[in-house]
């Protein structure tokens, strides 16, 4: 096992070794120990059409965690991965929805196309800060339902924003291969169909960098003729108890 780790005040420790002769998939759990950040709700009385979409109040998905400790929207993917095969025809999708980007995080190819809904009947103005690929930045009125972009390089996650709603806040990467995904609300991924070979596997969180940093790990898939063996350990965010003075 290899941990890759600057200075950190969150310890993420986990394993994940997979050889099979064609590739196979990667999968596991992701979960948080320690005392949680406290929920931050969402304000949003400045547009009438936000506030009366939610029944119940809303919070900011910046850190889900369920009962159980399972951690969601983490962003796991490969590197130093040598794809030959096609982008994909079919769509990345962000919708705004409630005034809320849905998905929260999610990967895309280089090359393929994002399509961004307005489900709502107000204006949005979505805002990509990126710092690769040119940003972009254009107005969403109610009867404007939907536009449609391509990043055309690949490029760490960054964060899309709307300028009208300041709480609105959504993460993307952009990858030169589809091998990646996103822990669901029960801190479960999986990444399938991966040919054999040495990768470098990342978890990223939105709150890693004030929290523990990237984790970042080998594995191999397949090497050597071996036999289908899967061995996986699941992932433990670990907060580290404050020193006593």
């Amino acid at each position: 096992m290899y941990f890759i780790s600057k200075k950190i005040n969150l310890i993420l420790t986990s394993v994940f070794i997979l050889s099979l002769v064609s590739g196979g998939n990667l999968t596991g759990t992701i979960t948080y120990s320690g005392k949680p950040p406290k929920k931050r709700s969402l304000k949003m009385d400045a547009d009438p059409i936000c506030s009366s979409a939610h029944r119940d109040k809303v919070y900011a998905e910046s850190f889900i965690l369920n009962d159980d400790g399972q951690l969601a929207n983490v962003l796991v993917y490969l590197k130093n991965v040598s794809y030959k095969g096609k982008t994909p025809k079919e769509s990345a999708i962000i919708d705004q929805k409630g005034c809320m980007y849905s998905p929260h995080v999610f990967g895309i190819m280089k090359g393929q196309e994002l399509i961004i809904k307005n489900s709502d009947p107000t204006m949005h103005n979505i805002h990509s800060m990126a710092k690769v690929n040119d940003q972009f930045n254009f107005a969403m009125p109610k009867v404007v339902k939907e536009k449609k972009v391509t990043f055309k390089k690949i490029e760490d996650p960054f964060y899309i924003k709307c300028d009208v709603h300041p709480w609105m806040k959504a993460w993307a990467t952009v990858l030169d291969h589809p091998y990646f995904a996103v822990s669901d609300t029960n801190g479960n991924y999986e990444i399938a169909g991966i040919p054999s070979g040495d990768y470098e596997v990342v978890f990223w969180h939105e709150k890693a960098k004030g929290m523990g940093g990237i984790g970042e790990y080998k594995v191999t898939i397949g090497k050597d003729g071996e036999t289908a063996v899967v061995t996986t350990r699941d992932h433990t965010f670990v907060r580290p108890e404050k020193k006593k003075k």
